[in-house]
């Protein structure tokens, strides 16, 4: 069985048990959450929402809270000796899938 969930702006396939990083979301850790669920599929009998699937939940704990891999942002204007460094991490929050039900 998965889910098709949606956090952030984004979506993610889950099943029970994954870890998933997702998102800043504000919970502390250890809280119990419930993600909007889009789509559920059980052994082959699909289930689409509109937008959401009535009654199916998605039980979600927040494992920790983290920053991404740093990237960098170049910014130069040719000939002018102009140049602009940043460095920027984006925070994210990891899910564990506890439970998905239909």
């Amino acid at each position: 069985m998965f889910a098709i969930v949606q956090t952030g702006g984004k979506q993610y396939k889950v099943s029970e048990g994954d870890v998933i990083s997702v998102e800043k979301l504000e919970n502390a850790v250890g809280d119990k959450i419930k993600l909007d669920v889009l789509l559920v599929s059980d052994n082959g009998n699909v289930v689409a929402g509109q937008p959401t699937v009535k009654g199916a939940t998605c039980e979600a704990e927040v494992l920790a809270h983290g920053k991404g891999d740093k990237i960098v942002v170049f910014k130069y204007k040719p000939k002018k000796n102009e140049r602009k460094k940043q460095g920027h991490r984006q925070p994210f929050t990891q899910l564990k899938v506890l439970s998905i039900k239909k």
